[in-house]
């Protein structure tokens, strides 16, 4: 079998273990040095391919690439970047097969959510419509948890825990302080159309009455008189009600409660913060004092309380990769199968591209209560395996010891490209 290099990178949103996945791919390549050469990783994304702009992996330790695993975003640097069709943008196909051939490239890593399997089908038929051979294995990643066919998403896990826990938390916050302060909190957390983290948040309320009380799905119309209504019953039953909003919740309109009027990098409505609406109508419709947090990056950079299910699947998806890639095969997306709830059993089986790219899994109606303020019984024994065990990352003078790169640039063999 002839030795060729491999492309590895990252892309879209990174995660609490999105570099897991990355030692899972470059500790595997190293395993074959008699079928995979060097493993380029490109910087920040797709865009390192198209730029020339390569990172040599083999400049990095084995000590190095091995702390990935508990190194949090993304250590070759991502991108939101998606290849349009060849019809539309030959000119950027052709340069791929330019910086693979200059340097020898025969594997393509990508390593990302849906939109990024997009990408990862169109370069796997780069053999068949340019007639470069060139094997592309998508390595699934996204916290929303969107992906069809896999049981879940790497990522996902280790955001439920940290959602859960810090909703739980702020739970113990205002009902502490409800009598005479804050009566209304408000946790916002991602999920444009799965309510897949919200749904997490749900796991932190184990007995009635705990909160969160309310949770809000993109899957279920906002109703504003319902919610109101349930507000201030809980109150009034309680004498205070937590929140957590997806920040894709959307009118029976279908336009998003948050929704700013611009729009991110793959075309995809920018929306402008859930929660500080939310916070206003209770105060405007109720009068109830409130505070609000958003989530934001802290949920998927929240390596130091990551899912120890979720750090080895993503680890195992990289490893995956490789195997799937040297047995010849191409356009495939390695996916996490459940076997069994309790104890959690898992796998690893083959899912194609084509059924994968441009799919999103939403929410099952059945894993919503009826009242479209909660989550069911089945949907906690979904979730609940997904947030299971700690895998801390090492410690130094107080504060978590991640590695950083050394980055060292492959030299560029062709002319400048401009994306």
């Amino acid at each position: 079998m002839t030795v060729k290099n491999a492309f590895y990178a990252q892309s879209g949103g990174v995660t609490a273990v999105i570099n897991a996945s990355a030692a899972g791919v470059i500790e595997a390549a190293r395993q074959h040095p008699d079928k995979i050469g060097k493993v380029y990783a490109g910087r920040n994304g797709i865009i390192g391919a198209l730029t020339e702009d390569l990172i040599d992996t083999t400049e990095e330790s084995t000590a190095d690439i091995a702390a990935l695993r508990h190194t949090p975003s993304g250590a070759f640097g991502s991108c939101r970047y998606k290849l349009k069709s060849l019809e539309a943008n030959r000119a950027e196909y052709e340069r791929l097969i330019e910086v693979f051939k200059a340097h020898d490239i025969g594997y393509f890593f990508y390593n990302g959510g849906g939109d990024s399997a997009d990408t990862c089908l169109k370069v796997s038929q780069l053999a068949e419509t340019m007639g470069y051979p060139i094997q592309a294995i998508h390595v699934p990643k996204t916290v929303d948890n969107d992906l069809p066919i896999t049981d879940c998403c790497p990522g996902f896990g280790s955001v439920a825990k940290y959602v859960a826990t810090s909703i739980r938390e702020a739970g113990f916050d205002v009902d502490s302080m409800s009598a005479t302060s804050t009566k209304v909190f408000i946790l916002e957390v991602m999920g444009r159309h799965a309510g897949w983290i919200t749904a997490a948040c749900g796991l932190a309320a184990e007995g009635e009455g705990q909160p969160p009380h309310i949770l809000l799905f993109p899957e279920i119309d906002f109703d504003q008189p319902a919610f109101l209504a349930r507000v201030k019953e809980c109150v009034e039953q309680y004498g205070y009600c937590v929140i957590g909003v997806s920040e894709g919740i959307k009118n029976a309109d279908g336009t998003f409660l948050s929704e700013s009027g611009l729009t991110d990098a793959f075309g995809h409505a920018q929306l402008g913060g859930v929660a500080p609406t939310i916070a206003k109508l209770v105060k405007d419709e109720l009068g109830y004092k409130y505070h609000w947090a958003v989530a934001d990056y802290l949920q998927r950079a929240a390596r130091h309380i990551a899912s120890k299910v979720d750090v080895e699947q993503a680890y195992a998806l990289g490893q995956a990769a490789v195997r799937i890639a040297l047995e010849g095969k191409n356009a495939i997306m390695p996916a996490i199968r459940r076997l069994e709830d309790q104890p959690y059993r898992w796998d690893i089986i083959e899912a194609p591209l084509k059924d994968v790219a441009n799919v999103e899994k939403f929410m099952p109606r059945d894993f919503i209560t009826d009242d479209g303020f909660h989550i069911t019984d089945a949907c906690r024994r979904y979730l609940s395996p997904l947030i299971q065990g700690e895998d801390v990352p090492p410690f130094k003078n107080g504060m978590p010891d991640y590695v950083r790169l050394k980055k060292i640039s492959v030299e560029r063999k062709l002319q400048p490209f401009k994306v």
